[in-house]
């Protein structure tokens, strides 16, 4: 198990000790999880900070037990903090990405022709609360081309901004639908510049990259804990920069934790990201996100976005070679993400199949990825996401399976199934 040493005493970001790591993951031995996107394998120092938590709790009481481990709860934002470069006081717990999400939109007071400026690779949950803003206040969504090798153009949306001057400019790290990686720093850039307000959704970049808020140059940062991170389900976070805190931006319904009802008639927000929160918190969740956090880092977020990219590019290499198979992802820069069509396969039968061999996997619909998806002239599409504890021979495991499974024999089993 890693203990609290430094980074380089455990794992050299040149080489990590992958058998230490899957030693730390005990779902190492039971699955191939090929589906970190969705939920990473926790590490048994995760597990461990929940599960005492919650015995603490049921031996004093769960009031009792958060105040007794109020320094380890202050962990989480120093950790979160740590792994993103900002100040504790700009982290906000949430209980998910799309929690975070949808409260910092909540704080942006948007009126009636104001202008959204996204990509056309956002996350569905995002495009949704965009359109759903629209409905409701008149707010005009924009989307940015894609650049002909994939990802948006930045200089496209460069040029959108200055015509369009958006309330909100925002953009995914990494969709949840490919292997792209968008450059959010470029981005960032002529926000500065414009002096527009920036929402950066990392939900599936921390843990997988390292995460810089100050270098991205956002106002907002979401991010779930559950995926490349490793954390439990049931968590994410919020940051906050001192530019919003500043300028006073708060979430619509804001309650007893972020503020203060200091008369009557009036109330004032405090001063940090906490005005974001709310009173009532999953506290063990929370320990294990801070476990999460000071895990990865322990490892070597460098040292993770340098093996796990080379893991799903081994397993595109290898899936490309497979006849009836269509690897859909592209981009300058992609990530530990693998999408791929499949000739002759519907999907949950398909899924199904990869489940009986073993291997954790996830499907994804055009309803996930419209403008994508419609791009690429697909419905559905199978994904795989491994990660830094994987190894290269779970990676021709799993193609070794599709290939299987594409070919007669594969064929003959699914006309099998269909009588």
């Amino acid at each position: 198990m890693i203990d609290n040493s430094s980074t380089s005493d455990i794992f050299p970001e040149s080489l990590l000790d992958v058998a230490a790591l899957r030693a730390d993951t005990p779902g190492c031995g039971r699955v191939v999880h090929f589906n970190n996107a969705g939920c990473g394998l926790p590490a048994t120092p995760v597990l461990a900070a929940m599960i005492d938590h919650l015995n603490l709790e049921a031996q004093i009481g769960g009031y009792e037990a958060s105040a007794a481990r109020a320094e380890e709860v202050r962990g989480f934002y120093t950790e979160i903090a740590a792994l993103i470069n900002c100040g504790p006081g700009n982290i906000a717990f949430a209980s998910s990405a799309t929690h975070a999400y949808t409260t910092a939109l909540s704080a942006i007071p948007f009126e009636s022709g104001d202008v959204i400026l996204t990509t056309r690779n956002d996350f569905i949950s995002n495009q949704i609360a965009f359109l759903s803003l629209g409905k409701r206040f008149g707010v005009r969504v924009v989307h940015a081309p894609d650049a002909p090798e994939g990802g948006v153009d930045v200089a496209a949306m460069a040029a959108l901004m200055r015509e369009h001057r958006p309330r909100l400019v925002a953009a995914t790290h990494i969709p949840t639908n490919s292997g792209l990686v968008q450059p959010v720093a470029e981005i960032g850039r002529h926000c500065r510049e414009l002096d527009l307000l920036y929402l950066v959704d990392a939900c599936q970049s921390v843990g997988q990259y390292p995460v810089d808020v100050a270098e991205i140059g956002c106002d907002l940062l979401t991010s779930t804990c559950r995926k490349f991170l490793r954390g439990p389900r049931g968590s994410g976070f919020l940051y906050v920069s001192d530019r919003v805190l500043r300028e006073g931006y708060e979430p619509l319904f804001i309650d007893m934790y972020g503020a203060r009802w200091v008369e009557p008639d009036r109330y004032r927000p405090v001063d940090s990201a906490a005005r974001f929160e709310d009173w009532e918190f999953p506290y063990a969740a929370v320990l294990g996100c801070a476990a999460a956090a000071r895990y990865a880092r322990q490892v070597g977020v460098a040292a993770i976005a340098r093996r796990s990219p080379l893991l799903a590019a081994r397993l595109r290499d290898r899936l490309a070679a497979v006849p009836g198979v269509r690897v859909l992802d592209r981009g300058p820069r992609l990530g530990a993400i693998v999408t791929f069509a499949i000739d002759g396969w519907q999907p949950q039968p398909f899924k199904a199949a990869m489940d009986a061999r073993g291997v954790n996997s996830a499907l994804s619909f055009r309803e996930f990825a419209q403008f994508d998806f419609g791009d690429k002239d697909v419905e559905w599409c199978l994904r795989l996401s491994p990660h830094y504890y994987n190894t290269e021979e779970e990676v021709d495991e799993v193609a070794a399976a599709v290939a299987d499974l594409s070919g007669a024999d594969g064929h003959a089993r699914r006309r099998e199934g269909d009588r």
